[in-house]
């Protein structure tokens, strides 16, 4: 599929009907692959889809902690519809998961994250992006083993919100689990955000400015 398609949803063509695990394929209702916009400098990745992104198979939508999430895009100028648009208008901002199934019961396993692995790569490879903001501890860590020298186990989304981690090829800016967030929390990421990321020129300053090592 061309990547210069108008549709943001599954822009890249990823298998809808995946059947790799098991124990998803009969508790989901929708594969949540990748959504938004494919010249994106900024990516956006969660664990796995909520219940709202379940239903409306689209990420980080139909739920509370989707409208967060879309809020804080409005905020930044990269969405430029509703919070609670089941299929919003992003510019610059890209949407998608380590794990494209929910189980309603738990979170997913490593050898799901594993298995599920090849979809964020490619997410990645084709996307090509600046910024990474790995929304949650589980996300965090994931996207710093392939992407920093920094030991997962002492990254802490909560402890590293709204700051910026020296990655490898990217900078990974973590946003705190949108469900556990705070009103002022999310209007602190915003303000980061948009001072240290947009108020800069990132990709000149990759890695450098403002980053922990």
């Amino acid at each position: 599929m061309d990547p210069a398609q108008d549709s943001p949803e599954n822009p890249f063509g990823m298998d809808e009907d995946c059947r790799n695990c098991s124990d998803l394929c009969d508790a989901r209702t929708n594969v949540v692959h990748g959504y938004g916009d494919v010249g994106a400098d900024f990516l956006f990745v969660g664990s796995r889809p909520g219940p709202g992104a379940d239903r409306t198979g689209v990420p980080f939508t139909g739920d509370d902690a989707g409208r967060r999430l879309q809020r804080i895009l409005g905020a930044l100028d990269l969405a430029a519809s509703s919070p609670d648009a089941d299929r919003p208008e992003l510019d610059g901002a890209y949407l998608t998961y380590l794990t494209r199934c929910r189980h309603p019961d738990r979170g997913p396993t490593d050898e799901e994250v594993a298995t599920c692995d090849p979809y964020l790569t490619a997410d990645l490879r084709m996307i090509n992006p600046e910024i990474i903001v790995p929304v949650g501890t589980r996300a965090l860590r994931s996207v710093a083993a392939e992407h920093t020298t920094r030991d997962p186990a002492e990254l802490d989304a909560d402890d590293l919100h709204a700051t910026t981690v020296r990655g490898r090829g990217f900078e990974l800016v973590p946003m705190r689990a949108l469900d556990d967030q705070t009103d002022a929390e999310a209007e602190a990421f915003v303000e980061y955000f948009a001072e240290s990321v947009l108020g800069r020129d990132y990709r000149q300053t990759k890695g450098r400015s403002g980053a922990h090592d």
